[in-house]
């Protein structure tokens, strides 16, 4: 290479290395700008990031009875879950299509509340049977005034909007249908960035396996825990512990008369798809069976990455309720009544007049607690919502809970009250005595007869007040009725809770109380008449069979009468320490002489050994009881109540039974005699009485 050419490339090479020193130096300078300012920028951008925060479901508080045997308990179950926040830009109808058909292969139902059919060969829907309800009526007016639809519209209407809102206009009609529940499903639960949509509840582990197997192409699709209401022992106190249930629009949404509209469990922290107590004591306890949801928060970046997921506020279960009923005494109550009815229609019963129904309550004369509460017919919690249709159709209501809030004509088990009010005003002593003619001929009409003088053409003769109980002479509670008068009867019947709220937890109805007042106010006639068969049980008094076994367990218990409770304590979670304890003092006290209480106890304990010793022979402990017939207005078709306690010499429990259709009080004996066995006996003492 000769000395011109060497000069051309070292030019060529230092023309080069000029070239990239300005290139690199506007690097340089360009790194340094920025560094210098707009460091700060671009470092929040690259550490700029959103928190989501998701409610995590606290498990439902347990329900146990007096020994903490379960009664009502929280299962786990899974749930088929949408997170929008991971869906990405994945097209939402089409990732629906593929979950209904995986769900479809395993016979799972997802949620579709939607009250529109499937449509017909001729592409025409139709609102569902169940929109006839009160209920679905205000359902559809809701939706169809947030379609903007007049309230006349039909199904087609309402679907094509859904379709036009949801831009369902390319699927065929029957997926149409299927997309458009889902999507009116996702408005009802809110679905967006920061609320979860539950797509399906309880699914099997098969259905698990399966969208887990499809998480890649169905990316937000989750598998959730979640807790579920079960009921261990699902022929325990059904209508009493009530049902759970999901959150109803009436519920969520409370409209006054003012039209204001607000938003009750939304303000106390609840979802629109939460579960929550609807009815009995899931209901009255659901603050303290509800617990304390937790939060998941799930951070993204300004890409929309997911850098972090963590549960920030752990969940805290619900309390523990237990209660005052052993779930063993109450099964044995349960089998007692039911043994009971079968006998009467086999023994005592013929043709159509079969006693089909009844209930039974025990009472802790001590304290109100109650420690049974039966009906029959009844039902399995656990197949409440599979045979709802069976049980509303049953004629004989198993559904209905008669030992708490059915009303019925006491009879004679009355009689006891009546002669509380002679001996306290002073109309009669313990030793007094009158003679039972057979007609009560005071007035001129009416005059009723003594029932033996019906039955067998005989009287009583002269009784005391202790005999007039056992026997059951009308005659002369007709007569010391008279003399007392309905105000002083009423006055008694009401410090012993008859015809009163007994303040049990579910509530029930107050009943009724005969009274020139009553029949006033609900335009019946009133006569002197009418206090001669209120005394014995009978004109327009009517109560429950709690109410009865509380007055039975006032008179016994020195006249304290408290209120009917079903709730011993509340407990945390895991049990390690109580977080309120029953404890109420009496409501009030019924004041009686001791020569009072006596002479009663005495001609109850006496029918027990008397004309009820063939099935009182064969009790456990001495007891006291009183036969009742309560005429019901059909011939043959009487109910029969009856009303006991025991131990004789100190009370412990007071118990009610009435059967509808059931005859005579006497019929009954053999259900007290087997409850208070079932309670006294050596083999229950264990659990029935000592219970913890």
């Amino acid at each position: 290479m000769n000395e011109n050419e060497r000069k051309v490339v070292v030019r060529r090479m230092l023309l080069l290395i000029a070239v990239a020193c300005t290139i690199m130096g506007l690097y340089t300078f360009r790194l340094i700008f920025l560094q210098l300012v707009n460091g700060d920028d671009f470092k929040a951008k690259a550490t700029n990031t959103t928190d989501y925060k998701f409610t995590v479901t606290a498990a439902r508080g347990d329900i146990v009875d007096s020994t903490g045997k379960h009664i009502a308990t929280t299962s786990t179950g899974y749930n088929v879950v949408l997170n929008k926040l991971q869906m990405g830009d994945q097209d939402l109808d089409t990732m629906l299509q593929q979950i209904v058909e995986l769900l479809r292969k395993n016979d799972e139902k997802w949620l579709d509340t939607l009250l529109i059919s499937e449509p017909d060969a001729a592409g025409n829907y139709t609102f569902t049977d169940s929109a006839d309800s009160a209920s679905d009526q205000k359902t559809l007016a809701d939706m169809k005034e947030t379609l903007g639809l007049q309230q006349y519209a039909t199904a087609n209407d309402v679907m094509e909007m859904l379709v036009e809102k949801n831009q369902l206009e390319s699927f065929s009609l029957p997926w149409q249908r299927v997309l458009a529940g889902i999507h009116y499903e996702m408005d009802r639960q809110a679905f967006s960035n920061v609320n979860n949509f539950v797509m399906a509840e309880n699914v099997s582990q098969a259905t698990v396996a399966t969208i887990k197997e499809h998480s890649l192409t169905l990316p937000g699709v989750e598998i959730v825990e979640t807790s579920t209401r079960s009921y261990e022992q699902g022929d325990i106190l059904p209508a009493v512990l009530g049902r759970v249930g999901k959150i109803t629009a009436e519920k969520w949404k409370v409209t006054d008369e003012n039209g204001q509209v607000t938003y009750p469990l939304k303000e106390k922290g609840y979802n629109m798809n939460d579960v929550i107590g609807i009815s009995g004591l899931e209901s009255v306890y659901e603050d303290e069976l509800r617990g304390k949801d937790g939060v998941e928060t799930i951070t993204r970046n300004s890409d929309g990455v997911i850098v972090d997921t963590k549960i920030t506020t752990v969940p805290e279960p619900g309390h523990t309720v237990q209660l005052t009923i052993n779930s063993d005494f109450q099964r044995a109550v349960d089998k007692a009544l039911a043994n009971n009815i079968d006998m009467i229609n086999r023994v005592y019963n013929t043709g159509d007049m079969k006693a089909a129904a009844g209930a039974a309550v025990v009472l802790n004369v001590k304290d109100g607690s109650v420690l049974a509460a039966s009906n029959y017919p009844s039902f399995d919690q656990n197949l409440y919502a599979t045979n709802y249709s069976e049980y509303s159709a049953d004629p004989s209501l198993p559904l209905f809970n008669r030992a708490l809030q059915g009303l019925y004509t006491p009879g004679s088990t009355f009689k006891p009250c009546t002669a509380v009010a002679a001996l306290e005003s002073g109309v009669i002593t313990p030793s007094t005595t009158i003679l039972d003619r057979g007609i009560y001929d005071y007035y001129s009409s009416p005059q009723p007869r003594c029932w033996i003088y019906s039955s067998y053409g005989s009287t009583h003769g002269r009784v005391n007040v202790s005999e007039a109980i056992t026997v059951s002479c009308n005659y002369f509670f007709y007569e010391v009725g008279r003399l007392t008068g309905i105000k002083t009867l009423d006055d008694y019947a009401t410090q012993f809770g008859l015809g009163q709220y007994t303040g049990i937890e579910i509530g029930g109805p107050k009943g009724a109380l005969a009274s020139p007042e009553y029949a006033e106010a609900n335009d019946l006639e009133w006569s002197d008449g009418q206090t001669l068969t209120a005394a014995i049980g009978q004109s327009y008094n009517l109560f429950t069979p709690l109410q009865l076994a509380n007055y039975i367990a006032t008179l016994v218990g020195n006249g304290e009468h408290y209120a009917a409770h079903l709730l011993k304590n509340v407990k945390t979670y895991n049990n390690s320490a109580v977080v309120y304890a029953y404890d109420k003092d009496p409501v009030n006290v019924v004041e009686m002489q001791d020569s009072t209480v006596e002479a009663i106890k005495t001609g109850m304990h006496d029918l027990t050994t008397g004309s009820l010793s063939t099935y009182f022979s064969k009790c456990v402990v001495s007891a006291g009881a009183k036969t009742g017939t309560a005429e019901t207005g059909v011939t043959d078709a009487n109910n029969g109540t009856f009303v006991c306690f025991a131990p004789y010499d100190d009370p412990q429990i007071a118990v009610a039974v009435v059967i509808e259709k059931g005859g005579a009080g006497a019929a009954l004996a053999e259900t007290a005699v087997d409850i208070l066995n079932a309670y006294f006996s050596r083999e229950e003492i264990g659990t029935a009485i000592i219970g913890e």
